[in-house]
């Protein structure tokens, strides 16, 4: 494992999201879990138990998904608001831009941990988010995609 890990950008949001889910993880499912592994050591013979396979997997799921979330958390950066109020697309922003010819389309700017494209959630790592970061309303800009070459005009950042 390198010794720098990039950190992880989040908005306040999504860091409260991620947080809310780690302590769910660890106050609801890891107990719950353990019970449902207790109950099946109970039946008896586990080699041919599949509620004590099955506890076992949710289990392995459960405590890797807590060291996902501990190890995003700990490399946290939350989204510093006042670049926002300087006019220029930053992570954070939402951005309505507009295709010549095209309708408007709206995007957010998230770190990768929060993307969600097909809710407009774009990661600031993906060409489209790449390209508007650092632009300000009224710029021209193009984006390289697999399908060619989008010019977009930013039309509003909120």
């Amino acid at each position: 494992m390198s010794t720098h890990q990039k950190p992880t950008l989040l908005t306040p949001e999504g860091k409260a999201k991620l947080e809310e889910e780690l302590r769910y993880l660890k106050e609801v499912r890891r107990p719950e879990v353990a019970e449902m592994i207790r109950r099946a050591r109970e039946e008896g013979d586990l080699r041919e138990n599949a509620g004590y396979d099955e506890a076992k997997r949710e289990q392995a799921f459960v405590e890797g998904r807590i060291q996902q979330l501990e190890e995003l958390l700990r490399h946290v950066q939350v989204i510093d608001e006042a670049a926002k109020a300087q006019g220029v697309v930053t992570i954070g922003s939402t951005v309505v831009v507009r295709e010549e010819g095209g309708p408007e389309e709206r995007f957010t700017v998230v770190g990768s941990a929060e993307a969600d494209p097909a809710n407009g959630r774009i990661s600031n790592e993906s060409p489209i988010g790449k390209a508007l970061l650092g632009h300000k309303v009224g710029d021209r800009v193009e984006v390289q995609t697999p399908g060619g070459t989008i010019v977009f005009e930013i039309v509003a950042i909120e």
